[in-house]
C-alpha cells in the first residue's frame, strides 16, 4: 500500500490549522503544519517536497506570495500543487496568487468539503 501523501499546512492561525489538520488526516493524509513564512522557508529548503501545500497568504516574516514564488524556484518543489487560503477576497489578489504560481485559491472561511475536492483533485492528478 503506497504511503499515504504528505500535505504541508502553512497557517499562522492555530484553529484554522487544527481544523485543517483534523480534516486532512480524517481523509487518511500526513500533515506537517508551520506557522510563520520563516519556517516555511527554512522547510522549503531543506525537506523533501510533499504531495501538496496549503498556504496561508498572510503569514508572519514572509507572505505566502513570496513562499510561492520559493516553491517554484526550487526543481523538487516546483510542480507541487499550491492551494493558497485566504481572508482576502479581491480579484487583484486572486490574480497575484496565480500569477506568483499558485494552482488555486480558496477564501477563507472555506467550506470544508469543497476544500477537500480540490485536495483530493490535486493529489489525485497530480497537476
Amino acid at each position: 500500500m503506497p504511503a499515504a501523501p504528505t500535505v504541508l499546512v502553512v497557517e499562522d492561525d492555530q484553529h484554522i490549522a487544527e481544523v485543517l489538520r483534523f480534516m486532512l488526516e480524517r481523509q487518511g493524509y500526513r500533515v506537517v503544519h508551520l506557522a510563520d513564512g520563516r519556517a516555511a522557508s527554512a522547510h522549503i529548503a531543506a525537506a523533501e517536497a510533499p504531495g501538496l501545500v496549503l498556504l496561508d497568504v498572510m503569514l508572519p516574516y514572509v507572505d505566502g506570495f513570496e513562499i510561492v514564488g520559493l516553491i517554484r524556484s526550487r526543481p523538487a518543489w516546483r510542480d507541487v500543487p499550491v492551494l493558497m487560503l485566504t481572508a482576502k477576497n479581491t480579484e487583484r489578489d486572486t490574480v497575484r496568487a496565480l500569477d506568483a504560481g499558485a494552482s488555486d485559491f480558496v477564501i477563507k472561511p472555506f467550506q470544508p468539503q469543497e476544500l477537500l475536492a480540490r485536495v483530493r483533485r490535486f493529489l489525485r492528478t497530480g497537476a
